[in-house]
């Protein structure tokens, strides 16, 4: 009992721990960004949201490069840090910009990938990663 009060925590966890956050989170967004892809490659006319006056097509662009190219390497663990960056920026355009007169049910899921993103810049993509394996080298 006296355990799970503690405030401290076992290391040997937090490898784990940062896979499944990568996994999961990286899963959840190419669900969002492959049909993205899917319309850029497509015969029909772009309509997204035209964000900071850029054209729609270089909004969706950008867009899909976050959610499918940067998640994609978070998946395997491969410059991390660095792939966190446009997806942070991603979700911050979506709370802030996108869906900022929404009720906060719309604004709840690209809250939690923010908040996780933002972990994963903190503590890196941990042992379980191709980072890791170059960092060896």
């Amino acid at each position: 009992m006296k355990k799970l009060f503690s405030a401290h925590y076992n290391p040997r966890h937090v490898d784990p721990l940062l896979l499944l956050v990568r996994v999961v989170f990286a899963l959840s967004m190419i669900t969002h960004g492959y049909p993205k892809l899917q319309r850029l490659l497509g015969d029909e006319p772009v309509q997204f949201a035209s964000v900071f006056g850029m054209d729609p097509s270089v909004s969706l662009t950008l867009a899909m490069l976050a959610e499918f190219g940067c998640s994609l390497l978070v998946l395997v663990g491969l410059g991390t840090r660095l792939a966190v960056i446009p997806l942070i920026i991603t979700m911050t355009v979506i709370v802030l910009h996108i869906h900022i007169d929404d009720p906060f049910s719309k604004k709840e899921l690209p809250l939690l990938h923010l908040t996780a993103y933002i972990g994963l810049l903190v503590m890196g993509a941990g042992k379980y990663s191709v980072d890791y394996l170059l960092s060896k080298k």
